[in-house]
């Protein structure tokens, strides 16, 4: 079964509660995602450590449920 915008969005506010998110469905069919995901939390963090921890708040569905993920992850600036 595919996910929703909105359960991927709660998912990742969930674990990163001040994260600005831009997602997009790239096909329609909830398989596949583009995520942009702003923190504050990413601070002092690597771009493979701010993924992964974006990847550990959807709780294992990337590669699942979620068949498909492009991520880019960015610390506020302001």
């Amino acid at each position: 079964m595919p996910m929703t915008e909105e359960e991927i969005e709660r998912l990742i506010k969930d674990a990163l509660p001040d994260a600005m998110i831009d997602l997009k469905d790239l096909r329609g069919d909830g398989d596949h995602f583009q995520a942009y995901v702003e923190s504050r939390e990413f601070i002092g963090k690597t771009r493979v450590q701010q993924h992964q921890m974006v990847y550990a708040a959807l709780q294992g569905r990337v590669g699942g449920v979620l068949r498909a993920l492009t991520l880019s992850t960015a610390i506020p600036q302001k």
